[in-house]
């Protein structure tokens, strides 16, 4: 099977955790199980709280009790909040303005704390963007309900929406709405290959941003969009999201120079152009 078997469970049900452990014996864990809609964190925050951080937890102690000490933890740049300094450092101070960077932070800090006291070898990598998809073709982007951009923007293309609506058009950006670090899911892909080697050097929390280093405002999305699909794509301005930063963009020079990383999908065009290859292939 190209992807490997695929074992089906809650986070949070230790029981099953043991079952899939004992099963296979894994020498690592990549920790991608959470929720992670901004929106719906600041509604329903409970969700976030009990599945990201609860779940977590639940699976370091299995990891604990089989004797598995490394782990690659899928975080995130919104453990930021507002920054500070564009573009943002690892080193940044961490103030997320929304439950769901309040979940990754909180789980940081049981990564940090359990590498002390256990010795655990953990590395948390702090996705900026993730978009676009398998160069091949294979496998894409698509949730339900879909609330990122890109994919949104291919279904608005395709008709298959009315229109992409913008969320706040009056931001302090060079065009009023949002910009984002957008990371090709394959270079996300090849962070957590380098990380793992990387981790397994020594106890402790290694942490990494991973982004192209390059903000793109959302009307600049659609823009770009549009000329790949060759479509007109209809837009619609809306109110503001809570929790949404003006500005997100990464600085992720320790990821480059300390694990040898470097995006390989760095321009929008082809970013956008390898999620509009698999989205009309099979949509």
């Amino acid at each position: 099977m190209k992807w490997g078997p695929l074992e089906e469970g809650d986070i949070n049900d230790s029981q099953r955790l043991h079952s899939v452990f004992h099963k296979y014996q894994p020498e690592a864990v990549m920790h991608f199980a959470a929720y992670a809609y901004v929106g719906e964190s600041m509604a329903d925050p409970l969700k976030y709280y009990k599945n990201n951080v609860h779940g977590s937890m639940t699976l370091l102690n299995v990891m604990r009790e089989c004797n598995v000490e490394n782990i690659i933890f899928s975080s995130t740049c919104a453990t930021y909040g507002i920054p500070k300094a564009i573009p943002i450092p690892d080193s940044h101070v961490q103030q997320p303005v929304n439950p769901y960077g309040r979940s990754k932070l909180v789980i940081e800090h049981m990564l940090r704390d359990y590498a002390y006291a256990y010795s655990l070898r953990a590395c948390s990598l702090r996705y900026f963007n993730a978009a676009g998809s398998d160069p091949d073709g294979q496998i894409g982007e698509w949730h339900d309900p879909e609330t990122h951009l890109i994919p949104n923007v291919m279904l608005a293309a395709a008709g298959k929406r009315e229109s992409i609506t913008v969320f706040g058009d009056d931001y302090d950006t060079r065009d009023g709405t949002c910009v984002r670090d957008y990371i090709h899911v394959t270079d996300l892909a090849e962070a957590h290959v380098l990380a793992l080697e990387a981790v397994e050097e020594r106890p402790g929390l290694k942490t990494y941003n991973l982004g192209n280093d390059e903000g793109y405002s959302v009307k600049e999305i659609i823009d770009v969009s549009a000329g790949v699909c060759g479509r007109e794509i209809p837009v619609q301005i809306g109110n503001r999201r809570p929790g949404d930063p003006p500005v997100l963009i990464a600085d992720s020079s320790k990821a480059r120079t300390e694990l040898g990383w470097k995006p390989n999908y760095d321009n929008l065009e082809q970013i956008i152009k390898t999620a509009w290859d698999w989205f009309s292939r099979t949509n």
